[in-house]
């Protein structure tokens, strides 16, 4: 079976890469979904988080993750207290998902992993495809797209590896600053080189 890190910037459009892949055949585990799952309510997570910031981050019995979200951009030292907890989970989870498809004979499993170079995880990888667009796209997609606001929008660029970067370190880059027909003919064309079909 082969492994591929699937990653990107932040607003380069990797869930629609994603999506895209999905359609195509593939089998795609997001680190997100795991994210999401790490804090589900009852979950040892879930508790976790409760104890290491307080009951000030749930809302309607679920972690508020915008709010918890607003706290770790600001603060370092809670960025690292809340991937303490996180990080094994997701960790957890990829691996469980990794080894089912593995059980059902799946020859290419794609992770999603928005912070694979920040975190190091390229060796774990046969490949890894980066969805890339400029940085100043990036930009216009979170404030334009999003809502967020310029200031905050740099500053969380600024806190990932700059896509530059990552497109030097990349096995497969597909730019998706055109078109959708041109993203899609992209991916088809990574896919077919990574599965062999």
């Amino acid at each position: 079976m082969k492994l591929i890190g699937l990653t990107g910037g932040v607003g380069s459009g990797k869930s629609t890469v994603a999506a895209m892949l999905r359609k195509l055949g593939a089998e795609v585990l997001d680190a997100d979904e795991a994210a999401h799952a790490a804090y589900e309510p009852g979950s040892p997570g879930f508790d976790a988080v409760v104890k290491e910031f307080g009951p000030d981050y749930v809302r309607d019995g679920r972690i508020d993750r915008k709010q918890l979200g607003e706290l770790v951009f600001r603060d370092p030292e809670a960025r690292q207290r809340l991937n303490a907890i996180v990080h094994p989970l997701v960790r957890e989870w990829m691996v469980r998902r990794t080894a089912e498809a593995a059980e059902r004979d799946v020859d290419v499993v794609i992770q999603d992993v928005p912070l694979l170079y920040e975190n190091g995880l390229e060796g774990l990888f046969n490949s890894v495809v980066l969805v890339y667009v400029p940085e100043e796209v990036q930009l216009e997609r979170l404030t334009e797209g999003r809502g967020i606001d310029a200031g905050r929008a740099r500053s969380i660029i600024a806190a990932q590896m700059p896509i530059e970067k990552k497109r030097d370190l990349a096995h497969h880059v597909i730019d998706n600053s055109g078109t959708v027909e041109q993203t899609r003919a992209q991916v088809e064309e990574v896919w077919a080189q990574i599965s062999g079909r």
